[in-house]
């Protein structure tokens, strides 16, 4: 895939731009998104998102369109899952609904900025050592082995982490205990100290960075076109503000989403290493030459596994949360009611007839 420079230099400014408009016209306003704003808003990135992807099949083929929208929709899952984490920093941090718009796009921009150096990194690596497949195959299996190790986990691992991160970082940072509106200095008794809301973004950085572990090796599997991975990695990202107030009261709904992830990520670990026997150079594989019958997956087939994965998962969350939801009702009522039943018989118990006196009773 040929990409003019022009074209990286137009596609780069439209997401600069993207992001400029989300801040004028969202963020520089403190306010807590409506369900309605949101949903529209969610909506006009992903549609935006697919007519990119359908864009990209009409200039340069369907082979890479098809490979941009399996890209975009795994980075799309896989920062889904990301807002789990950015739902327990701004519980840690008691960030107030309305700074929270603020602290999401400031990540969003470290997020993308991490990403393209990633990007670029990993492209030249690529191109150079074709047996780095084989390291991101295997590193993709330890993901997906993480992944479902923390899904069936019974135990909450983040909060803890969470809370021991605040607790490190006010200690080498001064840092008020009061948020100053949305900013990131202020003065407490004359003293200039950081607010939580510097806390807040540093620890949104730092998860950005470990975030890009695991999504770049993820999409790399899927496609090896910088220009794709870029530009799925950021559309997944742009929006994502938007569905973290669309979906805040679902996350904790989506309870079969890291299986669904621990699915491709180990199905794209397999799809890498298929493609690094196929484009083998290394000496003690098959002396060195590529193993040309190894068969490889094709695109239509990945982006199946990728939406059919997704779709499933999100389906079955949704319907086993709400029944559980409707049985721990069903059983609170009944302990209600058993409750009021022993609270009604009570007296009953404890005031015997007259009948039921001894004499000796008698005054």
């Amino acid at each position: 895939m040929n990409v003019p420079l022009w074209v990286w230099g137009a596609t780069i400014a439209l997401v600069i731009g993207m992001i400029v408009f989300d801040f004028v016209g969202h963020v520089r306003k403190p306010h807590e998104p409506t369900l309605k704003e949101s949903a529209i808003w969610s909506a006009i990135y992903i549609a935006f998102a697919v007519i990119f992807g359908v864009g990209v099949g009409v200039a340069s083929g369907w082979q890479f369109g098809g490979e941009y929208m399996a890209g975009w929709l795994t980075e799309k899952a896989l920062s889904v899952d990301n807002l789990f984490v950015f739902l327990l920093i701004m519980t840690s941090f008691a960030v107030p609904r309305a700074f929270q718009q603020k602290v999401l796009l400031i990540g969003i921009v470290i997020a993308i900025v991490m990403r393209g150096i990633f990007i670029a990194v990993g492209a030249v690596i690529i191109e150079q050592f074709v047996a780095v497949f084989y390291l991101f195959g295997a590193f993709l299996f330890v993901l997906a082995y993480q992944q479902i190790k923390e899904a069936t986990s019974k135990e909450d691992h983040h909060k803890d982490g969470e809370s021991k991160l605040v607790k490190n970082l006010r200690r080498f940072i001064p840092t008020s205990q009061d948020y100053d509106g949305d900013k990131l200095r202020t003065k407490v008794d004359g003293k200039k100290m950081f607010t939580p809301m510097f806390l807040v973004i540093l620890a949104i950085g730092f998860t950005d960075l470990l975030f890009a572990f695991d999504s770049i090796p993820a999409i790399f599997g899927i496609t090896q076109e910088p220009y794709l991975v870029f530009t799925a990695n950021a559309f997944a990202l742009l929006g994502l503000r938007q569905l973290y107030f669309l979906i805040g009261g679902l996350l904790e709904r989506l309870i079969y989403l890291a299986h669904a992830l621990s699915i491709i990520l180990a199905f794209i670990g397999v799809k890498l290493v298929l493609h690094a026997l196929h484009e083998n150079n290394l000496p003690f594989i098959n002396g060195g030459e590529p193993l040309n019958n190894v068969p490889e997956i094709p695109i239509w087939l990945s982006l199946t596994v990728i939406a059919g994965t997704i779709a499933v998962a999100a389906v079955a969350s949704i319907v086993v949360s709400r029944r559980r939801l409707e049985r721990g009702e069903t059983e609170q009522e009944g302990a209600s009611t058993s409750v009021e039943g022993r609270t009604a018989q009570a007296p009953t118990e404890q005031a015997p007839s007259a009948d039921d006196r001894t004499p000796g009773s008698h005054s």
